[in-house]
């Protein structure tokens, strides 16, 4: 089996994109499958500047991985081409499910005059518009298939990542948003995005079984954040300025959504909500990032002793508290600021070796 899923353990903004990129920079994913629309942005690095896509994989880093568009996907095809552009793809490796469907741009002010950002903080992207199109069968609706300039990308992305899984190639979905936003699971609704957010959900748009997967990565922070505005409940919320005061950070942290560019809500870190998305999800490993806005002493650190006491005792409390390994740990923004605790104890690529071993049988 070789087919892992990264999702969101909390509100979104967790750094999914950070630990695909490094999955397929790192350890060589063959494919990677987003799903989602461009209603939510992840943010990867390239050359040390910090680029956000709101469409296509994070695992664009690696330019050997071919990158999928699930048919649960919804795209604007504005941001698409774009992103298309910006890394020079070409269809040989950037491919979109026939299904997936397309976010006219009309739906965008349905959505603002819905009042949806005023209601419950939404990016008012169209993305919700599409959804619920699509749910009423709408004729006026369109798929990928419908349009010709897209026409060189079309593919079965669920035969292609089955065939994938069976030839023993890695593939990683990408997830979006976070479990507190789902709209099935989420003990927040209303306060929820337009789909779910769960491991299951993102299987369910790729169009893959779950008796395939062999890794389900969920991605955590330290300090929880929501989009700004009336977005829902954050338990125990704080401002930038305390979590800047209280890790020691030399300059001012703020952070903006990846879409709307609005300033977002932060919160200390709450068990509750991992601990139900732990349970819906069932991950193999966890990811927790932002252990530099626990100490900023901390910021990129390569191994787990560098980090300072107060951190890990933090993270063993963690670890007991959910009962599962936190195999990465973010210490900075970048990509290149993550320990790798898995790769660190297993120092050889498996797949690498498997490769090399199929070669050399077969002279």
């Amino acid at each position: 089996m070789s087919i892992g899923v990264v999702v969101g353990g909390q509100f979104g903004g967790e750094g999914k994109g950070k630990i695909t990129a490094h999955l397929c920079r790192e350890y060589g994913y063959d494919i990677a499958i987003r799903c989602g629309g461009p209603n939510s942005g992840h943010t990867i690095t390239i050359d040390n500047k910090q680029i956000i896509l709101r469409q296509i994989p994070a695992g664009v880093v690696n330019p050997h991985t071919k990158l999928f568009l699930a048919a649960g996907s919804l795209i604007d095809l504005d941001v698409l081409f774009q992103e298309i552009n910006l890394f020079e793809l070409t269809p040989d490796r950037l491919k979109i499910d026939h299904n997936a469907a397309i976010v006219d741009r009309e739906y965008a002010k349905e959505e603002e005059i819905a009042g949806l950002n005023g209601r419950i903080g939404s990016t008012c992207t169209g993305t919700g518009v599409a959804v619920s199109k699509r749910a009423l069968r709408a004729r006026d609706l369109k798929l990928a298939k419908d349009l010709p300039e897209l026409e060189p990308y079309l593919t079965n992305v669920s035969r292609e990542a089955n065939t994938a899984q069976l030839m023993g190639e890695r593939v990683v979905i990408e997830g979006t948003q976070g479990f507190g936003l789902s709209l099935y699971h989420s003990p927040f609704y209303p306060y929820a995005t337009s789909r779910d957010t769960t491991a299951s959900g993102f299987l369910s748009e790729v169009g893959v079984s779950p008796l395939v997967v062999s890794d389900i990565i969920m991605v955590i922070r330290t300090f929880p954040i929501r989009v700004g505005g009336n977005s829902g409940p954050l338990l125990n919320e704080v401002d930038w300025e305390t979590v800047q005061c209280e890790s020691g950070y030399p300059y001012k942290i703020q952070e903006f959504t990846t879409v709307t560019k609005r300033l977002r809500r932060v919160a200390r870190f709450d068990p509750e909500i991992v601990k139900r998305a732990i349970a819906v999800n069932m991950p193999t490993q966890v990811a927790i990032m932002g252990v530099d806005y626990l100490d900023y002493q901390n910021k990129g650190a390569k191994c787990y002793d560098e980090l300072t006491l107060k951190t890990r005792e933090f993270i063993s409390w963690l670890e007991s508290k959910l009962e599962l390994k936190m195999s990465f740990i973010g210490t900075g923004p970048t990509d290149y600021e993550l320990i790798d605790r898995e790769r660190i104890s297993q120092p050889k690529d498996l797949h690498t070796d498997a490769v090399l071993a199929t070669e050399l049988a077969s002279g």
